[in-house]
């Protein structure tokens, strides 16, 4: 079995194409832990499968290196549509990818042969807490959560899958190893939550640590970014173009009837894989 091991500003992922569906979905789960360990494996933050959609071009399945699926990532769909484009199972630089949180558009820019940045309509957030899901009715914008001993005021929403955004003073001093995974298991999240550190620099400029549901902190998060300039642009904070300082380098969002994300995705390398008894 063929695979890319690729990154999103070093959000990375290990690529399979899964068409034939040699992979069904116990197989793919424990695959995912197998080949998302680092050091004893290739190493990645989740694995993406690639398969036939009725209705888009392509569809895209993620599975966290946990062995969880997730609905929807923005560095990974960037990263999985370089791969059907350079690989040629999609051959047109416009198409659309079915996810788990719906249909999504793609735009990518070319050099040659060779995909140097994608653009992805990631639709708009919802700020319902059934649709997160989240406990309790109505919205949850600047609303005050009990974790452990301390309150925290978050704002939480669905970007195709749950986020619960906190603004803090200085995001590289904020405990986010310490505070992550309480948040991501916390009882007001039946499917637990995504959650993302955010310091406004300015009207056009966040910078944003993320920790991943099932995975815990990873250098970027698309989701989560967008998550982060719909909540700052939601209560004030940014304007409608936004640039997003991760720790794996910068992300461009553009709020109007959707979300739009752009950034780049690189191919690391390629391999087989082999059964065990290899």
């Amino acid at each position: 079995m063929q695979f890319w091991k690729m990154h999103g500003l070093g959000n990375d992922y290990v690529v399979i194409d899964n068409r034939h569906e040699k992979l069904d979905d116990q197989a793919a789960s424990t695959l995912a832990k197998k080949l998302c360990t680092r050091r004893f494996s290739i190493g990645a933050d989740g694995l993406l499968l690639v398969y036939n959609s009725k209705i888009a071009d392509v569809k895209m399945r993620i599975f966290n290196l946990d062995g969880s699926e997730a609905e929807m990532c923005g560095n990974g769909i960037r990263c999985f549509s370089k791969y059907c484009y350079e690989t040629g199972i999609v051959k047109k630089s416009e198409f659309k990818v079915e996810t788990l949180s719906g249909v999504k558009d793609i735009w990518l820019t070319l050099n040659g042969d060779n995909v140097v940045s994608v653009k992805v309509d990631m639709g708009l957030p919802n700020w319902e807490r059934a649709s997160i899901p989240m406990t309790g009715e109505g919205t949850c914008i600047n609303c005050d959560l009990v974790v452990g001993e301390e309150t925290f005021s978050v704002t939480c929403l669905s970007m195709g899958n749950p986020h619960c955004v906190i603004f803090v003073e200085n995001v590289d001093k904020a405990p986010v190893d310490y505070l992550g995974p309480f948040m991501e298991n916390h009882d007001a999240f039946p499917k637990r939550t995504n959650v993302g550190f955010v310091q406004v620099v300015g009207k056009d400029e966040i910078k944003v640590r993320v920790w991943e549901r099932g995975c815990g902190e990873t250098l970027a998060c698309g989701t989560g970014t967008c998550a982060a300039v719909a909540a700052a642009n939601k209560l004030g904070k940014v304007g409608n173009k936004v640039t997003v300082h991760l720790l794996g380098g910068d992300l461009q969002v553009e709020v109007g009837k959707s979300l739009f994300l752009s950034g780049a995705a690189e191919k690391v390398c390629q391999g087989t894989l082999f059964g065990e008894e290899n």
